[in-house]
């Protein structure tokens, strides 16, 4: 490894530590030129997931774009920042779980997820975050939705 003082690449590892969760590697190492210590981390570089979209293209997953949405959507409404962060959390969560082994999920199942999500906390974010989602193109379908969530909320 390359030492961080000199630049030399000899060097000896001193100790190796896992932490708690067993996801990293610790060592200590010595640099054998100059003698620098300094201490190299090594983790486990997972494959990212892959969307499948509509039009069957696939790209990486990324909470970043989910997030993106869920913030517009509960924008000028009353929910906190803790709730959108766990929300977020959660949706990663299941999205990873629903990927599985073939590490694939298709942007219909994120959607659903994120609905689901949504519609526990506040329900106008969820008819905002419907309406993108499934490209409600008139007011009908808004009012089908609306009477969808009166009709299940008595």
């Amino acid at each position: 490894m390359l030492c961080p003082h000199c630049g030399d690449m000899d060097d000896k590892v001193l100790e190796s530590r896992q932490n708690s969760s067993g996801s990293t590697i610790r060592r200590r190492r010595e640099c054998l030129s100059c003698g620098y210590r300094f201490t190299s981390y090594e983790r486990i570089e997972e494959k990212p997931f892959m969307v499948i979209k509509r039009d069957g293209r696939r790209e990486p997953f990324d909470i970043k774009k989910v997030e993106r949405g869920i913030r517009i959507t509960t924008e000028k409404r009353n929910v906190s920042q803790e709730t959108i962060e766990q929300v977020l959390q959660d949706i990663e969560d299941e999205v990873v779980l629903a990927a599985g082994t073939k590490r694939e999920v298709t942007s219909q199942a994120i959607g659903e997820v994120a609905l689901r999500k949504l519609y526990n906390i506040d329900t106008v974010a969820y008819i905002r975050f419907a309406s993108v989602y499934r490209a409600f193109d008139n007011v009908a379908q808004f009012i089908e939705e609306i009477e969808q969530i009166t009709h299940n909320m008595k």
